[in-house]
């Protein structure tokens, strides 16, 4: 695909993963627009930044006009805004915090992809590329929320590229695993946290820094995300980084009571806490 006068719209830019694959489009020749809830400056970065919060129906038009109004179009969009809560127990978060997370995590998607597509259907091209994660297809433990959006994110994302393709238009889901950003410094901390969970919840926390640290850079889910971005024939579904390509292929073809007891070996569930180390 040729990037000239293409223009990407790629949300939650201001670091990490959003960064790098709004540096990696504009590298690859597109008219890249970075978001964040604050905006930023562009003398700062090598791509434009844009206010804009997904969880508001407002801004996300507000912001989508405004690509249109400058640039009269929009080819492809990038949905990676979104947040976690910390590990816990599926019960330490209330509905009010669960409802919060797949606020931003899915529905803040379906905000940018409404307000998006009627413009890329009448152009009669698009792509749509979505930032999902490896527990969209293998949840962890003590993560479940986080997981719960993920899992939607594939779901709608399989079924609005089915929808769209005959209109040229085209949707895939990235699935990094552990990536090494700051994403764990924006944790939600459960807001009904229960003593039975205090230990595995700090555990967790601490194996988490460790497994984050020592992840792939966000410049390997970048190359990804350009790839299927100008794909002649995107996949609905690309891993990102060894890590993530292992366990797609062990959740494909290892029996699940494997795959179970490598998950919790590896999160080290069933250590006692005296023989956890990092």
């Amino acid at each position: 695909m040729n990037t000239k006068n293409k223009v990407a719209l790629v949300t939650g830019a201001s670091s990490g993963i959003g960064e790098a694959t709004a540096l990696q489009l504009s590298k690859a020749g597109y008219k890249v627009y970075g978001t964040s809830r604050r905006g930023g400056k562009a003398a700062q970065r090598a791509f434009e930044m844009l206010p804009l919060d997904v969880t508001s129906d407002e801004s996300v038009d507000a912001a989508v006009g405004e690509v249109i109004r400058l640039e009269g179009r929009i080819d492809l969009l990038v949905n990676n805004a979104g947040f976690s809560v910390a590990p816990a127990g599926a019960e330490e978060s209330s509905i009010e915090q669960a409802q919060a997370i797949f606020d931003t995590n899915f529905f803040g998607t379906v905000r940018m992809t409404r307000a998006v597509v009627p413009h890329m259907r009448r152009q009669g091209s698009g792509r749509i590329i979505n930032i999902g994660s490896v527990l969209g297809f293998l949840p962890m433990p003590y993560g479940a929320l986080y997981a719960a959006t993920k899992h939607a994110i594939e779901g709608y994302s399989e079924s609005l590229d089915h929808e769209l393709r005959t209109r040229g238009i085209r949707v895939s889901v990235i699935e990094p695993a552990f990536t090494k950003t700051q994403f764990e410094a924006n944790f939600m901390e459960p807001d009904t946290k229960l003593d039975e969970y205090r230990e595995v919840r700090a555990a967790l926390a601490e194996r988490t820094k460790v497994l984050v640290e020592a992840g792939d850079k966000p410049s390997v889910v970048a190359d990804v995300v350009l790839r299927a971005a100008l794909a002649a024939h995107p996949k609905r579904r690309y891993t990102a980084g060894g890590r993530a390509r292992g366990l797609q292929f062990l959740r494909k073809y290892a029996p699940a009571n494997l795959m179970d007891s490598g998950i919790r070996r590896d999160l080290q569930l069933d250590v006692p806490q005296a023989r956890r180390t990092s």
